[in-house]
């Protein structure tokens, strides 16, 4: 195996594969990433059994082949040659040699053969969709994902498709977020439901664009793969039912909160700073066109901040975890944000004024 390469065009699918290899690997060779070359087509392929991680890239052929070398060592000899310099990459034996100038590094190598690969056979489903969209979905939601909950089905994110719509939907058990939006090349007679793992998603988080470009999106019965700008994605789904999350939004939430999104925002960023480190629980006194944000903690301190807001119902007070209601108020698109409460007791339901394809729903706290 030989071929030489510009250090930028193997820097590139080294850095979008990187996020995929763990420092420290119980097998080795997941320390380590696939060099495949075929004619002038090199495959670069990361994986930890969970997901994997195909770039591809142009390299000048001349003797194919392929063998896996550890990734991070890789990416930081080629990091450290001078700016547009040229890479010898050469196997001998079972040592990698990488040359640039009179710069040269021997890596050791692990057997191509040996290295994992996730199965993707019988794909239930296919369709494309806009990076941005799908991008925007995944962060309007991702962030009420559950952190090692028992409940496994919940430390990830649902994606759901359905005819000519697709969407992103994330609880912890203490908050929801919700993210629609129209697809009209999905073509489904009945929904489908796939929960991606949190790790996954903070990779498709890193690796989609914000651009107009289109995503191919490949569901199957326990793998998700997406293909766009040379890059091949896959990770494999959480086997679990999602609860049913339509039961969780509120529809009785008659006492209607409007206010600037900017307003609020910073208002509850400045009564959050004296709020309980632990339990970080605010109260909110809301009447006729004022609301107030109410913190204390154990040292008997206190911080009061009053915001103006369009608000005509009965007086409300109402307690919550200030991180929270702040994540979903900063998650709302648009400059207003709408918040419908029932009583004191009951759930906040967050959107925008005007676009009701983003919702967000926590729970109230007792104070």
């Amino acid at each position: 195996m030989k071929f030489s390469i510009q250090r930028e065009e193997i820097l590139k699918p080294l850095s979008l594969v990187s996020g995929v290899v763990e420092k420290r690997q119980t097998l080795p060779i997941l320390s380590n990433v696939l060099v495949d070359l075929n004619e002038d087509t090199m495959r670069i392929v990361a994986t930890d059994l969970e997901m994997e991680v195909i770039a591809r890239c142009k390299a000048d052929y001349s003797v194919p082949g392929k063998i896996t070398v550890p990734m991070r060592k890789l990416q930081d000899t080629c990091k450290t040659l001078p700016e547009e310099s040229l890479v010898q990459f050469e196997l001998k034996e079972d040592r990698a040699i990488l040359k640039s100038g009179k710069t040269r590094f021997t890596l050791t190598t692990l057997p191509a053969d040996d290295f994992p690969v996730i199965s993707t056979k019988e794909p239930l489903y296919e369709f494309e969709i806009s990076q941005g969209v799908l991008k925007n979905l995944v962060e309007k939601t991702s962030f009420a994902m559950a952190v090692q909950d028992v409940r496994f089905y919940l430390n990830g994110l649902l994606l759901e498709l359905e005819d000519k719509s697709i969407k992103c939907v994330a609880t912890d058990g203490h908050r929801l977020a919700l993210c629609s939006a129209e697809a009209p090349n999905i073509h489904l007679d009945e929904k489908i439901q796939a929960i991606i793992p949190r790790k996954a998603v903070a990779e498709l988080t890193r690796l989609l664009d914000s651009a107009e470009k289109s995503v191919k999106v490949t569901l199957g019965e326990n793998f998700l793969r997406l293909d766009f700008d040379g890059l091949e994605f896959t990770t494999k789904l959480i086997d679990g039912k999602y609860p049913n999350y339509q039961g969780v939004i509120p529809t009785q939430g008659n006492n209607i909160v409007t206010a600037e999104k900017d307003s609020i925002r910073q208002c509850l960023i400045r009564t959050s700073i004296l709020s309980n480190e632990k339990y970080r629980g605010i109260r909110l006194d809301i009447e006729q066109g004022v609301l107030n944000a109410v913190a204390n903690n154990p040292e008997q301190e206190e911080a009061i901040d009053e915001i103006v807001v369009e608000y005509n119902g009965e007086p409300l007070t109402i307690g919550f975890n200030v991180n929270y209601l702040l994540e979903a108020v900063t998650a709302v698109p648009g400059d207003e944000v709408k918040i419908a409460l029932s009583d004191s007791n009951g759930s906040a339901l967050i959107t925008a004024h005007n676009d009701s394809n983003c919702c967000y729903v926590v729970m109230p706290m007792r104070l």
